[in-house]
């Protein structure tokens, strides 16, 4: 994975900056970040689970409303594990990504039968639920109980790909390891919450894929796609297949 500047390879990549990238993300997500969204000011694992779920390919203003709807319709896991999926499906209905639905119906009837309706705390027993990812994973527990996990999704991925310069394709999984691997190493010692809601703020709302607000950054100073200008190069985008030549 090359990074630009003078230091290079995957040990770059590991490597933590020479400048404070958590305790700077923390304090701008204190006073800048999103604080009054309805999933949070709470612990509560079921409907943190349902916000992540809702929110992966989607905005927050579109899934809001359906949140309401559906906390309202379904207050806890038993009440959804107990429902019929026909029923699931139409509270989810307009949401789009119907696979999204489905999983979360069977995860719930899982987290009944085989947690007794708690959501499990540790992220690896998490990402074998139906739907949840390695980083869905990571962000309920850190929401939910405060473990020390790493989330990295397209919004993460492209705000460490821009500060720090990474400049191959994240899909390979070379790269996308040496992500994981970055992204471990900036976790925090606490204020973890903060940090990772900072880290989703950040990509959405300053970091975003195009026109991001970069005056607006805490690391426009130490961001390497925007003091070399290649914003619109970062991430890189997944390279073309070079087209099949046949001679005749």
């Amino acid at each position: 994975m090359k990074l630009s500047g003078k230091k290079q390879g995957h040990k770059a990549a590991r490597k933590p900056p020479d400048f404070d990238f958590s305790g700077m993300l923390v304090a701008w997500q204190k006073r800048h970040g999103r604080h009054a969204l309805p999933w949070q000011q709470t612990r509560d694992a079921y409907r943190i689970w349902l916000s992540e779920i809702m929110l992966q390919q989607t905005q927050v203003t579109t899934v809001i409303p359906y949140y309401a709807r559906f906390l309202s319709r379904f207050p806890d896991v038993t009440a959804l594990s107990t429902a019929s999926q026909d029923v699931v499906m139409a509270e989810w209905s307009g949401l789009g990504y119907y696979s999204r639905a489905r999983n979360l119906h069977r995860c719930a009837q899982l987290v009944v039968s085989e947690y007794g309706g708690h959501f499990p705390s540790d992220p690896a027993l998490l990402e074998k639920l139906p739907g949840i990812g390695r980083s869905t994973a990571a962000a309920i527990s850190v929401f939910s109980s405060g473990a020390r996990a790493a989330i990295l999704d397209g919004n993460v991925i492209r705000v460490l790909s821009r500060v720090f310069g990474i400049a191959e394709y994240a899909g390979s999984k070379k790269v996308r390891d040496a992500l994981w691997q970055l992204a471990e190493s900036l976790l925090p010692e606490k204020e973890l919450e903060a940090y990772t809601q900072g880290l989703m703020d950040l990509g959405a709302t300053v970091c975003v894929r195009s026109r991001p607000s970069c005056p607006l950054c805490p690391f426009s100073s130490y961001c390497v796609a925007f003091r070399e200008n290649r914003i619109k190069e970062l991430p890189a985008r997944k390279p073309s297949k070079a087209l099949p030549q046949r001679q005749v």
